[in-house]
């Protein structure tokens, strides 16, 4: 029966059955693309020839072109499916017992965040005076550090000027062909992030006009790319370091942590579902920071004599 099953075709049906509608549609993506991996790797490998070693061969040759991360995430969805095909019956032994994760060598990324200096200038670059564009955009995660969906989300109405905050509670699909609003991360991206006087006054302009309920900054099918690209030939205009929109989130983080907001706070307004995961992202500031800190520590007890 098991030579009725090849690996990419079990992988499939496993797929459809646990992940489908139970996950979030861009995490059933990446299970899609796992598929097309298998197809591709390994077009006529049965579960019945699942090994040790044949396993680890196709990790192997997934590894060739991949970043150790990213044969981490392949290893844990297709692990996963042979953990439940093991207690199926459908093979009696774990072929991914011990595998080994290999990966190319770590591929040099754009910038993670900027510094208060770079940020300036790319903020002195934006132009705010023709209506609804992508500066706007780009200034709004700078101040907030919303997530790129989140912005796309936010409407007019969002916006609670006297008292100084923009409500998240929703994102834009741009990833599908339909788009729409979708829900938030999680239930802790659901948040009310304070803006300061300046950022009030632009978007209380900028939104006078436009209608409560609808994005603002969506008017067409919108790509991520996109807005990366108009980014960095902002970032090159101003002669700073080339920065993600991803980063800029990544910037509004650090310009807080160095300015000694505490961990907690930034997690609220980043809307992380705990401090954990700030503390992960944001290790070599903290770090930094404590270092810092300890010299104050030194020299006040030094000073008590």
């Amino acid at each position: 029966m098991t030579q009725e099953y090849k690996l990419h075709d079990y992988f499939h049906q496993w797929m459809e059955l646990y992940k489908l509608d139970a996950v979030r549609a861009v995490t059933y993506q990446k299970y899609e693309m796992t598929h097309r991996q298998l197809i591709r790797l390994v077009p006529d490998l049965y579960m019945s020839d699942l090994t040790r070693l044949s396993y680890q061969q196709l990790l192997n040759d997934y590894a060739e072109t991949h970043e150790r991360q990213t044969v981490m995430d392949f290893h844990r969805h297709v692990k996963s499916s042979l953990i439940d095909a093991l207690e199926e019956g459908i093979i009696d032994r774990d072929p991914t017992r011990k595998a080994i994760i290999k990966g190319i060598k770590h591929r040099e990324h754009k910038t993670k965040f900027l510094n208060q200096h770079e940020v300036q200038s790319l903020l002195n670059n934006l132009k705010l005076d023709e209506g609804v564009n992508w500066d706007y955009f780009i200034l709004l995660i700078t101040k907030t550090g919303l997530r790129f969906a989140e912005a796309l989300g936010v409407t007019p109405a969002d916006f609670d000027f006297a008292r100084q905050y923009v409500t998240v509670d929703k994102t834009w699909d741009y990833k599908s062909n339909k788009g729409g609003f979708a829900p938030t991360k999680n239930h802790s991206s659901m948040r009310k992030v304070q803006l300061d006087w300046q950022t009030v006054i632009q978007f209380s302009q900028l939104t006078k006009d436009l209608p409560e309920d609808k994005p603002i900054f969506v008017q067409s099918k919108v790509y991520n790319d996109t807005v990366n690209h108009y980014l960095e030939r902002l970032c090159k205009k101003a002669n700073i370091s080339v920065i993600s929109v991803h980063g800029l989130r990544h910037t509004h983080a650090s310009l807080l942590l160095y300015a000694g907001v505490s961990i907690a706070s930034v997690a609220r307004r980043l809307g992380h579902s705990n401090m954990t995961t700030t503390q992960q992202t944001y290790l070599h500031i903290i770090q930094e920071l404590e270092n810092q800190d300890n010299d104050k520590v030194m020299k006040h007890l030094a000073s008590l004599v």
